[in-house]
């Protein structure tokens, strides 16, 4: 039987375990692990991470209607390592699911705790014709 906790929960707890490490590396590897619900959200946590340690300005992942995941991260226009379609729509789901977003557009604000300190960051949802982008906005 599958265990059923807390999507929020499980980022911060994987926020707090790659919080030493380097993102940008993980992030690279999520798309070829088995578990992809597992993997959607150590990739929420390490995007967070890398945010925050790089005093990004907003991360952007889009899917398009044919599956294609694109992630940007603003602090300058750079691409980040895609996690791949199936763990990208997982992502997705994960989104959906700590925020509560159901309708095609929404924003919200989330509280993230990271050690022993917490980040407010502002998620955004959209969906137009297939195509969902997802923006999480860092403080500055």
């Amino acid at each position: 039987m599958k265990e059923k906790r807390n999507v929020h929960l499980k980022v911060q707890e994987m926020c707090d375990c790659y919080a030493t490490g380097d993102p940008l590396k993980e992030m690279s590897m999520v798309k070829n692990e088995e578990d992809k619900d597992e993997a959607a959200v150590k990739w929420l946590a390490l995007a967070a991470l890398h945010g925050v340690n790089n005093n990004a300005e907003e991360i952007t992942i889009t899917r398009s209607p044919e599956g294609n995941v694109r992630v940007v991260a603003e602090y300058r226009e750079t691409e980040l390592p895609s996690p791949g379609p199936e763990v990208g729509g997982k992502i997705v789901d994960a989104v959906r699911e700590i925020t509560h977003i159901k309708e095609d557009k929404g924003k919200i604000p989330l509280s993230l705790g990271i050690r022993n300190d917490s980040i407010d960051l502002k998620i955004k949802f959209k969906s137009k014709k297939g195509r969902e982008k997802i923006t999480i906005k860092f403080p500055e």
